[in-house]
């Protein structure tokens, strides 16, 4: 092949090269929520991923990949051609300001921890991963004590209890078919797999799970699977469950006997022992919020970050507002007073005891804890419908959440923690 024809090769490949792809997430979006799954299916095809972090509300540019434009136009993402000059003024422009860019490197392999069915409960983040289109599987108690968690980057805890007391639903609930059914297949469970009582099958399943963590997995838990996650851990050499729960009675000195050192998030919290309480502790504030909170003034503000020297809880919070809407759970906020120290706040009530949404490190990996149930439903009932996704495509609630699905794709060893 002589040099004329080498040259004509080159400048063609340059001339067809695609653009880049720009993905705005302020509020020229036309849906977030899906603009993370078109993120997700990027990088799983082999494009250059980026994330813009403070720019633009957290811009994903997707380098040359021609694709993109017709999976945006099927998705219903909004997107933006970029040149080369425009993406070099949009670098100028990160370099002066609160912004930086990371790379896009891995499609994250996704676990949710739920039992089949999970009636009569619906989750935030299945609902989220779906309207997205983020592919995932589904563990429960038997594949993650057989060491399943190694294939996984990214595990999800939702709606569980890791006390053994079966969401303490016993006063409201105790009569209820579905209540009988869960308590009697999660002690069979527990037979079948040689543990004498759920909550030693539990607090097995939460020790696998820190180690998952230490050992550089990325654990995300909303609603009471965070602070009962904690709970079992403390109560590991006591017995915190009545005999409604367990068939003997729980250790009066239960208290005491709590061990802070081995929780990841929290420290110092007192125990509701009274089986007919629907709480765990005094972590969770879902009661005082009821009590002082209008849900029309209840919303939560995302702290700001830098960008360059604090990036993982900056890609954490990124979102088109700061402000975002408050929703309940069973665990709706964190007690401020009792989150120990080194773990990071990424957003809260100001000015108040009420923390929602929590970071930090714990060994090579990483946990999020947020408090609620459903971002757009405020007060999420037993056997509630799910919330249609389609009618919050913007919601800045889920994409927090979505934020924390696409951070195992960042190069961790780069991050600061």
């Amino acid at each position: 092949m002589n040099r004329t024809i080498l040259i004509f090769i080159f400048i063609l490949s340059f001339i067809i090269k695609a653009d880049d792809v720009l993905i705005p997430m302020d509020h020229s979006q036309t849906d977030h929520l899906k603009s993370y799954g078109l993120a997700y299916w990027a990088i799983e095809k082999g494009a250059k991923v980026e994330w813009l972090l403070n720019y633009r509300g957290g811009a994903f540019r997707i380098e040359g990949f021609e694709k993109v434009v017709d999976e945006a136009l099927l998705r219903g993402v909004y997107y933006e051609i970029i040149t080369n000059s425009d993406y070099a003024a949009i670098l100028n422009q990160i370099t002066s300001t609160n912004s930086d860019v990371v790379e896009l490197e891995k499609a994250p392999k996704i676990a949710v921890y739920t039992p089949e069915g999970k009636f009569p409960w619906d989750d935030a983040v299945t609902l989220a991963l779906t309207y997205a289109e983020i592919p995932y599987e589904t563990v429960w108690d038997r594949e993650v004590l057989r060491g399943d968690l190694a294939k996984y980057d990214w595990l999800h805890l939702h709606h569980e209890d890791f006390t053994g007391q079966y969401g303490k639903f016993y006063a409201s609930q105790m009569n209820s078919e579905w209540y009988i059914d869960q308590q009697m297949k999660q002690e069979k469970e527990a037979r079948e797999l040689g543990y004498s009582k759920v909550s030693r099958l539990k607090l097995a399943v939460v020790i696998k799970i820190k180690q998952f963590v230490m050992e550089g997995g990325f654990m995300f838990a909303m609603c009471s699977a965070s602070d009962t996650f904690d709970i079992a851990l403390a109560a590991a050499r006591t017995d915190i469950c009545e005999s409604m729960f367990d068939g003997d009675s729980a250790d009066p000195s239960a208290q005491n006997k709590l061990n802070f050192d081995q929780c990841i998030a929290f420290r110092d919290f007192k125990l509701e022992m009274n089986p007919y309480v629907y709480e765990y502790s005094n972590i969770d504030l879902s009661e005082e919020m009821s009590r002082t909170v209008n849900e029309d003034n209840d919303y939560f503000t995302l702290f700001d970050f830098s960008a360059k020297f604090d990036p993982i809880p900056t890609i954490l919070t990124q979102n088109h507002t700061r402000l975002v809407k408050g929703f309940m759970g069973q665990t709706t906020a964190f007690r401020r007073s009792l989150i120990k120290p080194g773990v990071v706040v990424l957003g809260d009530v100001q000015n108040s005891e009420m923390v929602k949404y929590i970071y930090a490190p714990v060994g090579r990996g990483f946990f999020t804890f947020y408090g609620g149930h459903d971002p757009e439903d405020y007060k999420h009932y037993v056997m509630d419908p799910p919330t249609e996704l389609e009618l919050h495509k913007n919601s800045p609630g889920y994409r927090l959440i979505l934020n924390n699905i696409l951070f195992p794709a960042t190069n961790k060893k780069k991050q600061k923690t």
